[in-house]
């Protein structure tokens, strides 16, 4: 458990913005919701911008997606949690030629040849890899994932690098760059899995991760290696606070001077059952305090909501943001809980706050 000491919204750099209430009509009428418990809230003020939900198709059975959105004319790229059956479970690769809207899948990362084979001395009983990261610095990518097992924090973070995503460029193919981080049950109160990745405005990098156990996690790395920075120490970002601490899969994205982390808390991987869903805060400085719009702590179970269940779209989570696109797998209520991609284009407020439900849903 964290012992630092709680933090005031000032301390962020900016006041506590309470996000606006949706009632079915104003005056009379809204204090009469209210009073019959209506009333909603909602992630924006009346006419502020909605997210945009691609309506896309083809292979989109991925989980954990980390997307890749492509410069005008380029693919689109997803990589995502890996299955035994398929390719010995590295994470697995999907293409769009089409702006994100039509998928297939073109592989995996690796094969028998050239998968890491430290992983599996270093976590024994390990099938599949998860919750992969795509990163470029330089004119290299840096692919980054998590090898686990479930109910356990005996858990690497791994690293490989490639020249270029296009699968079918002469120059591609993954090279192995060893561990990155580690965790132990025997030393460790953090799991070290679902690494996400941000460069600082001195262009330093660093790696947020963590999933349940002692929330989410920041660790300073550094270029070109992409390995941890030599003496570097986690840093909490976020925690639920609760015996199960069910928050993981940390994204951080900067964007006019503010860094947004991104989580996904309670239950994955459920099926229909699932309860995922994502919150976000954020903070001037990369390493937080990360705050809530209600002024809230990350580290003290705060976080606005920015996506959840609804309808057929159950336990929304697992995400990545590129290029402003929000990135989340879902279980489909209409297919039987089977997972799914789902993509859509982040809404921003006028404060400077994302929106992640179309308009169409906020007007549900």
């Amino acid at each position: 458990m964290s012992t630092e000491t709680d933090v005031t919204a000032a301390d962020a750099g900016a006041p506590p913005r309470r996000r606006g209430w949706v009632i079915g009509g104003v005056g009379v009428v809204g204090l009469a919701l209210v009073a019959a418990g209506l009333l909603v809230w909602a992630p924006w003020a009346a006419g502020e911008p909605a997210a945009t939900r691609l309506d896309i198709a083809g292979d989109i059975a991925t989980h954990d997606p980390a997307l890749v959105v492509g410069d005008e004319g380029e693919d689109w790229y997803v990589y995502s949690t890996g299955d035994v059956r398929v390719g010995l479970g590295a994470p697995q690769i999907r293409r769009s030629a089409d702006g994100g809207e039509t998928w297939e899948m073109v592989g995996t990362a690796w094969d028998a040849q050239t998968r890491p084979e430290w992983v599996y001395e270093a976590v024994p009983g390990v099938e599949n890899f998860w919750a992969p990261e795509l990163y470029e610095h330089d004119g290299t990518w840096y692919l980054y994932y998590a090898a686990s097992t479930f109910g356990s924090n005996r858990s690497v973070i791994g690293l490989m690098t490639s020249p270029t995503l296009d699968v079918d460029a002469a120059d591609y193919g993954w090279t192995d760059q060893g561990q990155v981080w580690a965790s132990d049950p025997t030393t460790s109160t953090y799991n070290a899995i679902d690494p996400g990745i941000v460069e600082d405005a001195d262009g330093t990098p660093w790696m947020a991760f963590g999933s349940f156990w002692g929330g989410i996690q920041m660790i300073e790395l550094e270029w070109p290696s992409g390995l941890a920075a030599d003496g570097t120490e986690p840093t909490l970002l976020a925690s639920r606070n609760t015996p199960t601490n069910a928050i993981e899969a940390p994204y951080v994205v900067e964007r006019d001077g503010w860094y947004y982390l991104f989580v996904s808390r309670d239950k994955c991987c459920s099926g229909v059952d699932s309860t995922y869903s994502v919150a976000v805060g954020r903070s001037q400085s990369v390493t937080g305090p990360y705050l809530d719009s209600w002024g809230n702590d990350m580290r003290y179970n705060g976080g606005d909501e920015l996506l959840s269940t609804r309808g057929d779209m159950i336990g929304p989570g697992g995400q990545s943001v590129s290029g402003g696109y929000l990135a989340t797998h879902f279980y489909d209520g209409a297919n039987g809980g089977a997972f799914r991609l789902d993509i859509r284009e982040l809404g921003w407020t006028d404060d400077g706050w994302p929106v992640a439900w179309t308009q169409d849903e906020l007007s549900d």
